[in-house]
């Protein structure tokens, strides 16, 4: 039986994005994680990336010309436009084939998407068993089944690993392709992949959760080192890559698989540099597990900084402080360990003093990448729900749940004032701007490989070398 599974997420970039940036470059591991689970059930497998197309006729001639049982298609709550859209052109293209839905929105708004007569069955939560027996099912012909599907939790190590030529092929096939299995993040080098340990947050930010428990359950489930390292031994062997990104929400949570994932990669001969997401509050209580990660490889940490007020801080259940914010930074820096700065603007109840905290926090952290958002109100999450009790969203279009800094979130701010503030906030101090200055340029005319290089050529021409 033929699936064909469906990526859909061009919201803000539109057709035609393949491999442009992150948002075109990146790929989805939900799906990529299914096809392998599906081709290694029996099934054949294939991927559309709505990015390498030119338009929705474009898809109806891509259906066609594939000719899938099923198509299943990932969902994500910004995606949701989009994905409804491939569903519609799907069945008006060939009414016979069984369209599936899973992903974050299909789990947390169900109802939203139940209300489409066009979704002919929906899995919710995670979808390696539950999908792979759905396909079964259909295979079979036995067409007596739930329409809303709860996943059931697999153990991460029984699972293949993700398919990235599932896009890769794609962005071959449409010209899109540059070298990299992704888009390189920061500065790292290319060839870049992206990689996930584990699932879940032990933490509980309100603008998360309860969204991340009702996904992946109550605890984090983390896959075992030997098994991670057997990925990127595959990852190596395929694409030769230069960097990566370990994308789980919390990779510095767990100290002891953080010491043996150290110990593996260094014993495994991986010198790649990576990035990986933390937390200020543990970067400061464990700056040795950081050195320890430094000393192997890391090179950036993803830390949510999210505010300069404490009352913010503590609204948004962060539990960190903003002392913890600077002091974390600074750790950091003494590493040599760049940072990459997440922070929000336009929070619910926040003063314009206390924007003009987050300002001078983020003028004293100095970081090397600036992540900023306005607060978007996400579906699932307790501070979603107070929104909608307050009567603050201003959200009327999926389209708008991107985190994007360009838009009115929330009612009752001054938006211009908080544009104006979003410039400011990476403004650098002078000093820090000339500190960065001359290291930039220090390191492009006085770099060893550079004098080396200087000083090869000056002994090939006969010249003086001063």
């Amino acid at each position: 039986m033929k699936v064909t599974l469906i990526y859909p997420g061009i919201t803000g970039i539109g057709f035609g994005s393949a491999g442009k940036g992150t948002e075109g470059g990146w790929i989805a591991h939900g799906l990529a994680l299914l096809g392998a689970c599906a081709r290694e059930a029996g099934f054949e497998v294939d991927l559309i990336d709505l990015r390498t197309l030119s338009s929705w006729d474009h898809l109806a001639e891509e259906v066609r010309r594939r000719r899938p049982a099923v198509c299943g298609i990932g969902m994500k709550s910004v995606d949701f436009n989009p994905a409804m859209q491939t569903i519609k052109v799907i069945k008006e293209t060939d009414p016979s084939i069984t369209t599936v839905v899973g992903g974050v929105h299909p789990t947390l708004a169900t109802h939203e998407v139940e209300a489409s007569d066009q979704v002919d069955y929906i899995v919710t939560n995670e979808g390696e068993i539950s999908f792979i027996d759905l396909l079964r099912d259909i295979a079979s012909g036995q067409r007596v089944l739930p329409r809303i599907i709860k996943g059931q939790q697999p153990d991460l190590d029984s699972l293949p690993y993700a398919d990235r030529d599932l896009y890769l092929n794609e962005w071959k096939r449409f010209g899109f392709y540059n070298g990299s299995p992704e888009a390189p993040m920061a500065d790292l080098p290319a060839p870049f992949v992206t990689i996930i340990a584990g699932r879940g947050c032990l933490y509980n930010c309100n603008f998360c959760q309860p969204a991340e428990r009702t996904l992946f359950g109550g605890r984090v489930r983390r896959r075992s080192v030997p098994n991670v390292m057997a990925e990127l031994e595959q990852l190596r062997q395929k694409y030769a890559f230069n960097s990566l990104l370990i994308h789980d929400d919390c990779l510095t949570e767990d100290g002891e698989w953080v010491a043996e994932f150290c110990r593996a990669y260094r014993a495994r001969g991986f010198h790649q540099p990576f990035f990986c997401q933390s937390r200020a509050d543990l970067v400061v209580r464990h700056e040795e597990m950081i050195r320890m990660m430094a000393g192997v490889g890391l090179k950036g940490l993803l830390i949510g900084f999210e505010s300069g007020s404490q009352r913010m801080l503590n609204f948004l259940r962060k539990g960190t402080t903003v002392e913890q914010n600077i002091q974390a930074s600074r750790i950091c820096k003494k590493l040599g360990v760049r940072i990459w700065a997440n922070y929000m603007m336009g929070l619910p109840t926040e003063t314009e003093e206390e924007v003009y905290a987050t300002i001078r926090m983020m003028k004293e952290i100095d970081p090397d990448y600036y992540s900023p958002a306005f607060y978007t109100p996400l579906p699932g999450s307790d501070l979603y729900t107070y929104v909608l009790e307050k009567d603050l969203s201003l959200i009327s279009d999926h389209d708008s749940y991107r985190r994007n800094p360009t838009e009115a979130k929330i009612k009752g701010l001054d938006y211009q004032f908080l544009l104006r503030s979003l410039e400011e906030s990476q403004r650098r101090k002078p000093v820090n701007a000339l500190r960065r200055a001359l290291a930039r340029n220090l390191g492009r005319y006085a770099s060893p490989q550079r004098v080396a290089r200087k000083l090869r050529s000056l002994v090939g021409s006969g010249q003086p070398a001063a």
